[in-house]
């Protein structure tokens, strides 16, 4: 992880790379049906985008929600956290995560949520040892 870097970046900049980790994340979802959500999520002033690269490639992703909520202020909502499958395993997330940290601490959050997929016990595993909590259940009601 020598030439590791973590950044704010324009995921429109890096859309293509940004649409391979989430076709990882949601294999089930198709091209076209990411493109136009990444697109239209890009345009909302709550929205912040974290790359992580190796070198000069893109190898990992979150999107950043800022929320303000009663139980806990200022906090940063993670979306869409993904590194690549091949670097999986190797320190990256955890790297990533701690950057992710002091970059929502520099910014005055008070503290860092997120969902995860229930079927994802890889990520649960990752986020226990990372200090998350489960607080409650997320609900959802589509509404089309």
């Amino acid at each position: 992880m020598k030439n590791s870097q973590f950044k704010l970046i324009d995921p429109l900049k890096y859309k293509d790379r940004i649409l391979e980790l989430l076709l990882q994340l949601n294999p089930d979802k198709e091209v076209n049906i990411l493109e136009p959500l990444l697109v239209e999520m890009c345009q909302l002033s709550n929205y912040t985008c974290f790359g992580l690269f190796e070198g000069e490639e893109l190898i990992g992703v979150s999107t950043g929600w800022t929320t303000v909520r009663i139980y806990c202020g200022k906090q940063i909502e993670l979306d869409n956290v993904i590194i690549d499958s091949h670097y999986q395993s190797k320190g990256y997330g955890k790297y990533f995560m701690e950057e992710i940290k002091h970059w929502s601490l520099a910014n005055g959050y008070k503290s860092i949520g997120l969902n995860t997929y229930v079927q994802n016990s890889r990520s649960h595993k990752f986020y226990f040892n990372e200090g998350f909590k489960i607080l409650g259940f997320h609900f959802e009601k589509r509404m089309a």
